[in-house]
C-alpha cells in the first residue's frame, strides 16, 4: 500500500496556484499581482486594489469610477436586512453577526447558486458592498443609537467609518482605515482563504463560502491577534512599564502578541506602512502614550529576539490604528473580515476559473483487526 506524504496542518503543501498574492517570508516581501504592498500603501486606494486582486491588472480611471459606482450601489441592504439585524441579542459577537448575515443574504439573491465566475464576481461585489453596513448597524443598534443610513457619494472607508460613528471621518482617518484595508486585503493560502476556496470547490455558492471564511477568521489562532494587542496595550500602564512587562513575559517564554508569523522571518512588510499612519492617527487624537508603548515595545523585542526571526506583523500597528479610530474592542476582527471579503471573493474567482474539488487524505493511525464484543461482554 502507497503512504501518502503527511504534513500536519498542511505545512509546506501547495494546494493551490493563484496570481494575487506572493510571499517571501524571508525578505519580508508582499506583493498584490505582482505590486509592492508598499507601493500600494503609498499610492493606491481600497477599491482599486479590490479591482487589482479580481482581475489581475490595475484599472483605468473610467474602470475604477465604474467599479466604485457599482459598489456604492451596494451600500444600502436589501429590504428586510435591517430589521433582522435589529432582531439580534445585542449581546451577540459581531464577528458571529457577520458569520450570520453574509449567510442571510444568500436568501435575498434570486439566483444564489449561480457559480459562474461572471456571477460570483456580481455576488462577491454585493457582500463586499453589504458587509460594512451590517456591522455599522449592528454595532449601533447594540449601543441603542440611532441607525446611520449609507452615503452613496463616499468611498468604502469614509461611509463605513461615517456609518459607524455618526460623523464623516477626518482625512487622516479614513486614509488610515483605507490603508487597514489595503494591507489586510490578500494573504496567499492563509486558513481562511483556503476554506472558501474548499467550500466553493464543491461547487456550492459564493454566499456559503465566504461565510465558511468569516468562521475561520474568528478563530484566535487566525484572526484575533490585534485584539490581543490591544488588550496587551491595556495591561501596560506607561511607557516606563514597558521594559517590565515584555521582559517577565518573555522569561515565562509567553507570547508577545502582535510579533511573529507563521510565514514572515523579516519584519511584516504591511507592519510598515501602518507605523506610520499609526503614529500620527495616535498624535492627532491625543493617544501618543499609546503609540509610545507600542514602538518601545517594538525596540525591546528588536533586542531580544530579532535574531530568530521574529518582528511585529500586521496586527502589531493595525490595533493601534482601530483605537484611534474610535472601534470598540470586539470589531478589530470584523475589520479584518471586510477587507479580506476581497481576497476570499478572488480565490472564489480563481477556483471557479479552473476547479478541482479539494480531496485530500488522511493518514489512518488507529487500530487494525479490533474484535466485536457483543453488549453482554462489556
Amino acid at each position: 500500500m502507497t503512504t501518502a506524504t503527511f504534513a500536519k496542518g498542511l505545512e509546506g503543501i501547495v494546494a493551490s496556484e493563484t496570481e494575487m498574492s506572493y510571499i517571501d517570508g524571508e525578505q519580508g516581501v508582499l506583493e498584490y499581482v505582482g505590486i509592492s504592498i508598499g507601493d500600494l500603501a503609498k499610492h493606491s486606494t481600497f477599491e482599486e486594489t479590490v479591482f487589482l486582486l479580481w482581475n489581475k491588472r490595475l484599472p483605468s480611471k473610467s474602470e475604477l469610477a465604474h467599479f466604485e459606482e457599482e459598489l456604492q450601489k451596494r451600500y444600502e441592504l436589501p429590504s428586510g436586512m435591517e430589521q433582522r439585524i435589529c432582531s439580534l441579542p445585542k449581546t451577540a459577537e459581531p464577528m458571529h453577526v457577520i458569520r450570520t448575515m453574509v449567510s442571510a443574504l444568500a436568501m435575498h439573491d434570486p439566483s444564489p447558486n449561480d457559480n459562474d465566475v461572471e456571477s460570483a464576481r456580481a455576488k462577491a461585489l454585493n457582500i463586499l458592498g453589504y458587509a460594512p453596513t451590517i456591522v455599522a448597524y449592528f454595532d449601533r443598534y447594540r449601543r441603542g443609537l440611532e441607525l446611520v443610513h449609507p452615503d452613496k457619494s463616499l468611498t468604502f472607508s469614509e461611509n463605513f467609518l461615517y456609518m459607524l460613528n455618526g460623523e464623516k471621518p477626518t482625512p487622516a482617518m479614513a486614509k488610515a482605515f483605507d490603508l487597514c484595508m489595503i494591507t489586510h486585503a490578500d494573504h496567499g493560502l492563509n486558513n481562511s482563504t483556503f476554506a472558501a476556496r474548499v467550500i466553493i470547490s464543491t461547487l456550492s455558492d459564493v454566499y456559503s463560502a465566504i461565510t465558511g471564511a468569516v468562521g475561520s477568521l474568528r478563530g484566535p489562532l487566525h484572526g484575533g491577534a490585534n485584539e490581543g494587542v490591544m488588550k496587551m496595550l491595556n495591561e501596560i500602564d506607561s511607557v516606563a512599564d514597558v521594559e517590565n512587562y515584555v521582559t517577565q513575559k518573555l522569561a515565562k517564554k509567553d507570547r508577545i502578541m502582535g510579533f511573529g508569523h507563521r510565514v514572515y522571518k523579516a519584519k511584516d512588510p504591511r507592519a510598515t506602512d501602518l507605523q506610520k499612519l499609526a503614529k500620527q492617527l495616535a498624535e492627532d487624537t491625543g493617544k501618543a502614550d499609546l503609540y509610545a508603548k507600542s514602538h518601545k515595545i517594538e525596540e525591546i523585542m528588536e533586542r531580544e529576539v530579532a535574531s530568530k526571526g521574529i518582528y511585529p506583523n500586521v496586527d502589531f500597528y493595525s490595533a493601534t490604528t482601530y483605537h484611534c479610530i474610535g472601534l470598540e474592542l470586539d470589531l478589530f476582527t470584523p475589520m479584518f473580515a471586510l477587507s479580506r471579503i476581497a481576497g476570499w471573493s478572488g480565490h472564489i474567482i480563481e477556483q471557479l476559473s479552473d476547479n478541482r474539488l479539494f480531496r485530500p487524505k488522511a493518514q489512518y493511525v488507529g487500530p487494525h483487526d479490533a474484535p466485536y464484543t457483543p453488549m453482554s461482554e462489556r
